[in-house]
């Protein structure tokens, strides 16, 4: 699959402030960069920071008055199918170091105060069949409706609300795996058919001995989607924060299948 990204960000900075970009879609192995291009209107230098866990790329600017990143990128997706129900789930004590953090609650995601949920909803399933029971759970018990989350919308508020948007479903269902266990991260990410168009996130869960994506809102297939960045939650996968006061002029995605 190859996939053609556009993405346009326009905003007004009342005051001079910092802004953390991250929109550049990560080269891995299993996606590989033919080209990309990234403008931002700026009078200072960009200052380039590698992303969590080595993947992806931040990027560090300033801004005030109008702010514009036009960033643009065709990427090659190679990633073979995999079936997941035939995965094991992978014990705490065989977890390389870096991924023990991903079982753990983090800001969006707390976790632990969903394990009774998962104990006695998913009682009896485990590895990779566990993690397909969680994601269809969430794809099954949330409606998918914008404007019904907020940047401190949690976990928690979303299994309450049952509603929310990619964001929040990427949220629940990492919090869900890692009560039962299993390590989980979000991934911002591009991905072809999401309507309306925009940056997506979805959940990566650690099975067997890697990790392997999953999307619960059912708009992507894995298979074909570009990562961007990963983390614990929200906090580390923004697309844009900026440290100061803004305001959204324009922001625009499209990423083709070509």
């Amino acid at each position: 699959m190859r996939l053609s990204v556009e993405a346009v960000l326009d905003y007004w900075i009342e005051d001079a402030a910092d802004v953390l970009l991250q929109i550049e879609v990560a080269a891995m192995p299993d996606q590989k960069l033919e080209a990309q291009d990234l403008k931002i209107w700026t009078d200072t230098p960009l200052v380039a920071v590698v992303g969590e866990d080595g993947i992806g790329q931040r990027c560090l600017a300033r801004g005030t008055g109008n702010f514009r990143a036009e960033y643009r990128a065709i990427v090659t997706i190679d990633r073979p199918s995999i079936d997941i129900a035939a995965l094991a789930a992978a014990p705490p004590r065989a977890l390389p170091g870096a991924i023990i953090s991903y079982l753990l609650p983090s800001r969006y995601c707390e976790s632990d105060r969903f394990e009774g949920f998962v104990h006695a909803e998913f009682a009896g399933l485990e590895g990779g069949v566990l993690a397909l029971a969680m994601r269809d759970w969430v794809r099954q018990n949330l409606r998918y409706e914008g404007g019904t989350s907020s940047g401190v919308t949690t976990a928690m508020m979303t299994f309450a609300d049952r509603r929310g948007v990619c964001r929040d479903y990427a949220h629940l269902l990492c919090a869900l795996a890692r009560a039962s266990g299993i390590p989980a991260r979000c991934v911002s990410a591009y991905a072809p058919g999401v309507e309306p168009q925009d940056f997506h996130a979805v959940c990566e869960m650690w099975l067997a001995d890697g990790w392997h994506l999953l999307d619960p809102t059912g708009m992507a297939d894995v298979d074909d989607i570009a990562r961007v960045a990963v983390g614990r939650d929200a906090t580390d996968i923004a697309f844009m924060t900026v440290f100061g006061r803004t305001q959204m002029n324009q922001q625009q995605v499209m990423v083709r299948a070509l």
